[in-house]
């Protein structure tokens, strides 16, 4: 899990602050004073410079982590989880193990003397004081009451965090609020805010040796709660030989001073055990356990408060860290607006959550039009109308198309029939330019997707004859040819006559096949250069038909009367024109030579010498 770093230390330990005061309403009081920013802070995050910025926010929210560490009391935390704890059993327990180790280990020479000579008690109470301070069972102790120290400072850092985060907030919309506008301030800080705050289904309040947190928590809070936590499950680590300086001073004082009261009180077999009795009493004394108190109360208070300007640096770090991923998601349209008043005050009047739209408009316009082309969409109305108003349909195809008047277009022409238009992919097949409102319902109307696409991919004045047709013969031309084959027979229709355009649409509709014979571009222009257009369509409509003589010869009249083009003749029967072309040639050959005869022969013959 990626730490994210360590922002409202404000937030986090001014519920330090707060964490022992008892009542709900102090916590209040005091989580509203934290939260204050003075004027100089104020005038320090107005800054045009990002370097100050930073400055600024580290000394806000530095100085509201102080503010809010001032009423904590340690002492008080640390007692209450000794008690809970039971830390007093335990500290016992050690004791007497260490007094019955250092009875076996000592001579009876040494513990009588110990009852005279200074050094020998100092000795044995240092090597007492050691022994239990310093041993697994008092630093296990130690470490089960940093844990439930930390549980308490999460559960005030989860109820202030909130409250506390307000210093950064405010400072942060200072810096943004004069250069961006409200609307851009108040999103960042939206974003920052979050960071202050800690899920109570996902967080929890748990410090281990182990484990140092149990938090899902990235933010701001979580890693206040992070510092803290790590450097109290640390404490038992470092503390020991502090209980041991703290304890030893007043420990060998009341040994010294105890000897006379032990040569009188006690019986001569007693006296076999030496300073030991007095140390064992002293180590189990309220006084010695006041004074191991006051050491982990100021241990823990030096620790934590060693880490408020690292706590307050990172909050800097992560609030700045908050504004640039902000500035790179929306860097274009934050550029223009820092150029341009009325962008800016554009800007701040755009709805929060259409910020993004307003990035991808910008980046559409600038990609196909230019920047000038920005300002000139915010007077005419039609940037205002791209961000707010704009479908999300028409969005989709300005992002596809990259161009926001090709979306306009298209919004104009279909209106609440975009989504099918979308559904048919008719804005991927050709301009909006090449449709009227009248046309593209009329497509929408075949509700067939191969016969919209391919007659929406005609330009208009091919696609315009064909949309005469009636419903289904449009649909089943539709389905049955391809972009080429429509845009052929659309041709047909605008050069034919009214008898001759019907004529072609009731053939291709009954037999779509039949389109083939007229489609070369030879046939196409004999049929259009033909005065009676209908009989050149009935002679090539009948290409697929068995040779008929007295058709063949019907349509040589036709030939011969005007009516028909003879390249008609010839594109209808190409092998009969050959064949009875090759029988007129013999023939012709034949009577030539009954006409002229054989030629005479001519022979050459050389001179005679």
């Amino acid at each position: 899990m990626r730490h994210r770093p360590f922002r409202t230390a404000v937030s986090g330990l001014t519920a330090l602050t707060f964490a022992w005061s008892g009542s709900v309403a102090p916590v209040m009081a005091q989580s509203k004073e934290a939260a204050a920013i003075t004027r100089a802070e104020y005038e320090a995050c107005q800054t045009r410079d990002e370097a100050g910025f930073r400055m600024a926010i580290e000394a806000v929210t530095t100085g509201a982590l102080k503010r809010g560490l001032q009423g904590l009391d340690y002492r008080v935390v640390v007692n209450d989880e000794w008690r809970k704890g039971n830390f007093d059993e335990v500290l016992t327990r050690r004791v007497d193990a260490s007094i019955e180790e250092l009875r076996n280990e000592t001579s009876w020479k040494d513990l009588i003397t110990s009852l005279a000579s200074k050094d020998t008690a100092q000795q044995l109470a240092q090597s007492a004081a050691e022994r239990v301070f310093r041993s697994d069972d008092i630093k296990r102790a130690i470490e089960g009451l940093a844990v439930g120290v930390g549980r308490e400072i999460g559960k005030r850092i989860e109820l202030a965090t909130g409250d506390t985060a307000e210093p950064a907030i405010q400072c942060l919309q200072a810096f943004l609020g004069p250069r961006y506008g409200s609307t851009v301030a108040g999103v960042v800080s939206k974003d920052a805010g979050r960071e202050f705050q800690i899920d109570p289904t996902k967080a929890s309040a748990t410090v281990s040796t182990g484990q140092v947190i149990a938090s899902s928590s990235e933010g701001i809070a979580g890693a206040v709660i992070l510092i803290v936590r790590r450097q109290l499950a640390n404490l038992a680590t470092r503390v020991g030989q502090r209980l041991v300086g703290a304890v030893l001073g007043r420990l060998v004082a009341v040994v010294a001073g105890g000897i006379g009261v032990v040569l009188i009180a006690k019986d001569l077999w007693e006296l076999r055990n030496g300073v030991l009795p007095i140390i064992a009493t002293e180590m189990k004394s309220a006084a010695t356990r006041d004074k191991v108190q006051d050491e982990l109360a100021k241990a823990i208070g030096e620790q934590i408060g060693e880490h408020v300007r690292e706590i307050g640096s990172k909050t800097a770090e992560r609030v700045v860290e908050i504004w640039h991923d902000f500035r790179r998601a929306h860097a274009k349209v934050l550029d223009i607006a820092e150029k341009d008043e009325k962008f800016r005050r554009f800007l701040d009047a755009v709805k929060p959550e259409n910020l993004s739209r307003l990035d991808e408009v910008a980046a559409l316009v600038l990609a196909s039009e230019g920047e000038t082309a920005i300002l000139k969409r915010l007077d005419d109305g039609t940037l205002l109308e791209a961000v707010e108003r704009l479908p999300g349909p028409a969005f989709d195809i300005a992002r596809e198309q990259r161009s926001l008047e090709i979306a306009f277009k298209w919004q104009a022409l279909a209106g609440p029939a975009l989504p099918r238009v979308i559904e048919y992919e008719i804005y991927r097949r050709n301009s909006p330019d090449e449709f009227t409102k009248s046309s593209l319902a009329r497509l929408l109307k075949l509700d067939d997707r191969l016969a919209i696409t391919r007659l929406a991919t005609l330009k208009t004045g091919v696609r315009e004859p064909l949309l005469e047709l009636d419903d289904p013969s449009l649909l089943k031309l539709g389905r049955a040819f391809g972009e080429n084959d429509l845009a052929s027979l659309s041709g047909y229709l605008t050069g034919l006559e009214g008898a001759a355009r019907q004529r072609l649409l009731i053939a291709v509709v009954e037999a779509p096949a039949k389109l083939a014979n007229v489609t070369p571009q030879a046939v196409r222009e004999a049929i259009l250069a033909s005065r009676d257009q209908a009989a050149a369509l009935g002679v090539m409509l009948r290409a697929d038909s068995i040779f008929d003589f007295f058709q063949f010869r019907d349509d040589i009249v036709l030939v011969k009367d005007g009516k028909i083009s003879p390249r008609i003749l010839w594109a209808r029967y190409p092998v009969a024109l050959s064949l009875f072309a090759a029988i007129a040639f013999v023939l012709l050959m034949l009577l030539r030579r009954l006409i002229f005869g054989r030629r005479p022969q001519i022979i050459v013959q050389a001179p005679k010498k």
